[in-house]
């Protein structure tokens, strides 16, 4: 069989919802793609994360990006055809001390310019309207308009959408290699597809180090394997998604009742697969019972894990490239890019197609990390 050499406009490896907003946006703006994806689009972080889709909890330097996806999350349908489940059941987030009690009054005086509509419920209020938590819950945080998703739905929608927009989207296809001649990027997978583009997006995921490191920027990426469960259908009663403060167990309740949780760490069986292990699972019912009592005696039904990209201080890498033209990097959510992904992705495209973006996104440049190697060296 013959070899088939592709020209594009952009070329992006990772189907994950990153890289497949990205060049939905792109076909909206009539550029051509093509998007390389090493297994089928969606299925990784993107698709077996816990559906949240908060802005609450988010570090300032996201939240410009986190209300540009809160838009973009309001018109679904509109954009990839269905729903995705995606509803604004508010999002709770727990304190267990004072601390963390005054922990989450200082974080709404910091976002009072976002507009979150943070609501602080203090212990009398807590157990007025959520008799179903446990008595180490001592106050919380609501965003009302918080919510949460399906996200074996919508991150393969998005990709979806952008076929049908024009994009040209090859899945079961790995980056085997890639090089730049100083004008453009030349991709291949296999021996059968060769594409050739000026510009190149970098949305590989847990897997997009080593693009970065070949092009000059290495970054301390390290693969995070989170443990999730979900429990047999229960008679509703937990309209929020929840989280804790300080980080732990995650937890929301879809419409059939089973309540789908989160907290800890499952165990990487290989480069491509992990899952959640007994021990895991023993610490999150624990947690699970603590939090909500009324789970004692519920029954998990089925366990997993993923593989995601974690940089050191949580932030992603979005952005141009500091070494190669025509490189821009979407990567490294630390395992929070559900929400925002549909935003960094018509960031990307907007770098791709005019050079800047109107979001800013100056934090979670490329080389933040190289700087923070000279600082440290000239310290000693």
């Amino acid at each position: 069989m013959n070899l088939k050499v592709i020209q594009t406009d952009v070329a992006i490896v990772g189907g994950g919802i990153v890289g497949s907003s990205a060049a939905l946006a792109l076909r909206s703006m009539g550029l051509q793609v093509v998007l390389l994806e090493r297994d089928l689009c969606g299925s990784r972080s993107s698709g077996v994360n816990f559906g949240g889709v908060r802005r609450q909890g988010r570090a300032l330097c996201q939240l410009p990006l986190a209300q540009r996806a809160h838009a973009i999350w309001a018109e679904l349908p509109q954009r990839i055809g269905i729903d995705g489940e995606y509803h604004r059941s508010g999002h709770f987030k727990i304190a267990r001390s004072a601390a963390e009690l005054e922990s989450l009054e200082q974080y709404r005086d910091l976002t009072r310019d976002f507009d979150l509509g943070l609501q602080l419920l203090s212990n009398a209020a807590l157990r007025q309207r959520c008799s179903w938590l446990g008595t180490n819950a001592v106050g919380g945080s609501l965003c009302p308009d918080d919510g949460q998703a399906n996200p074996r739905l919508v991150s393969p929608a998005f990709a979806q959408a952008a076929r049908r927009a024009g994009a040209q989207i090859f899945e079961h296809s790995a980056l085997d290699e890639v090089r730049h001649d100083g004008a453009h990027f030349w991709l291949r997978s296999g021996s059968l597809l060769q594409v050739q583009a000026p510009v190149l997006l970098n949305c590989a995921g847990a897997w997009a180090g080593a693009i970065a490191a070949q092009f000059g920027e290495a970054v301390p990426l390290q693969s995070g394997h989170p443990a999730m469960a979900v429990t047999e259908p229960l008679p509703h009663f937990l309209d929020w998604s929840l989280g804790v403060e300080g980080g732990g167990i995650y937890c929301r309740q879809v419409a059939r009742g089973n309540l789908v949780l989160g907290g800890g760490a499952g165990v990487a069986l290989d480069a491509d697969r992990a899952r959640s292990d007994r021990g895991a699972m023993a610490a999150l019912s624990r947690q699970a019972v603590a939090l909500l009592p009324g789970l004692r005696h519920a029954h998990f039904i089925r366990t997993w894990s993923g593989t995601e990209g974690n940089m050191p201080d949580r932030q992603p890498v979005l952005g141009k490239s500091s070494t190669t033209p025509g490189l821009i990097h979407g990567f490294g959510f630390s395992g929070a890019g559900f929400q925002i992904g549909p935003a960094a992705g018509e960031v990307l495209a907007e770098l791709a197609r005019d050079g800047s973006s109107r979001t800013p996104i100056d934090a979670f440049a490329v080389d933040r990390f190289r700087s923070a190697a000279s600082l440290a060296l000239s310290d000693l």
